[in-house]
């Protein structure tokens, strides 16, 4: 690819961050999830076991929408409560392996699609790509926590000018 204009390269930043964004919708819709509820799936497979504060952090939901969201990946097959094998009186959520394989085959496609642009690049520019990915998420997980809290924030200042109105 040719010198990119600073412009240039954010405009094919964005387009790789939205062609990501709709697969993940592409996958959800798939196999009958929402957004949120694939994006927490992930996170439970990714980390094997989380508790259901633990996903509730991890997403963002409040802890009342989390244990819902868990009650519907449950009933759908895709997880499963356990007791915490380190500590009994705790609950951990869990993936159903099953249901793991049917999303791998569902995500298939695009891991065939990234292997092939991926085997364009040598060892050395491969092992730059993913230490970007790997400095790149914990960017992305602070930045969402800064969105967060600042919406927060604006919501307070919200409700307390609507508190102090006469």
């Amino acid at each position: 690819m040719a010198d990119l204009t600073p412009a240039d390269e954010h405009l094919v930043f964005r387009q790789y961050l939205d062609a990501v964004g709709l697969h993940g919708m592409a996958g959800a819709e798939a196999v009958g999830l929402s957004a949120s509820e694939w994006y927490a799936l992930s996170r439970i497979a990714l980390e094997a076991t989380l508790t259901s504060g633990e996903l509730a952090a991890r997403t963002g939901l409040t802890t009342g929408a989390t244990t819902r969201l868990i009650d519907r990946l449950e009933r759908a097959g895709f997880v499963r409560r356990a007791a915490d094998p380190d500590d009994r009186r705790k609950v951990v959520v869990e993936p159903v392996a099953d249901s793991l394989d049917h999303i791998e085959s569902v995500v298939g496609p695009a891991r065939r699609h990234i292997a092939e642009v991926l085997s364009r690049y040598t060892p050395e520019q491969r092992a730059v790509l993913f230490d970007y990915f790997a400095h790149a998420a914990p960017a992305f997980r602070a930045a969402t926590e800064e969105i967060r809290d600042a919406a927060a924030h604006r919501r307070q200042r919200e409700a307390d000018a609507t508190a102090h109105r006469p």
